[in-house]
């Protein structure tokens, strides 16, 4: 016999693979209901409503990320890296999860509550936050000081990662996130960090 938790699991998993499967289409219960087997009715008494079946899923990206970007933190010790195996994070975890990635553009949640989308806003907004102390703690070991400052920095890095993520929802899953990565990396790494990019220093 499955499990609460286990239905609960299986119901997000059938509509972040929906979402994937049908881009630029909302998920209706009842098509959920259908695709999983389940009555609506069924769908209700785990989730109260598509809403919280959507917070689920970003619940799981949350996680996800954070826990990861936490990992970055403690394994890496170079500004640089840290900011690169952040935006490498994110670009190929929505390539691997398409059906989130539309969530995390918003695309998955018009017409659905603000309370969602303010959600999904904080999201970026910690991961900016990430990015911005990274570069602060690097300048601050830099002479002269750099000529991007930490806010406008981490905020030039979050754009190309959001850009880059939109770009693969609006082709409907053909415009990799990660293809060409490794060069455009290289001309935000020369912008973010100038020429200490390519001089790796024992107090970053």
């Amino acid at each position: 016999m499955r499990t609460r938790g286990n239905r609960r699991q299986e119901i997000l998993q059938a509509l972040a693979l929906m979402l994937e499967s049908h881009p630029g289409h909302r998920i209706t219960t009842a098509a959920l209901a259908a695709q999983i087997g389940f009555s609506e009715a069924a769908l209700y008494r785990h989730f109260p409503s598509k809403g919280k079946m959507l917070e689920g899923l970003i619940e799981f990206v949350e996680d996800t990320l954070f826990s990861r970007i936490n990992r970055v933190l403690t394994e890496e010790q170079s500004g640089a890296r840290r900011c690169q195996a952040i935006m490498w994070l994110l670009l190929s975890f929505a390539e691997r999860n398409p059906g989130l990635a539309r969530l995390l553009v918003g695309d998955a949640l018009l017409g659905e509550t603000e309370r969602l989308r303010l959600r999904v806003r904080q999201l970026f907004d910690r991961i900016e936050t990430h990015l911005r102390l990274i570069l602060r703690e690097w300048s601050i070991t830099q002479v002269p000081a750099p000529d991007v400052g930490s806010t406008p920095g981490a905020n030039l890095l979050l754009s190309v990662a959001e850009g880059r993520i939109s770009q693969f929802v609006r082709s409907e899953f053909s415009a990799l996130p990660t293809t060409g990565w490794e060069e455009q990396w290289q001309v935000l790494e020369r912008a973010v960090f100038g020429s200490a990019a390519s001089q790796p220093s024992s107090t970053q």
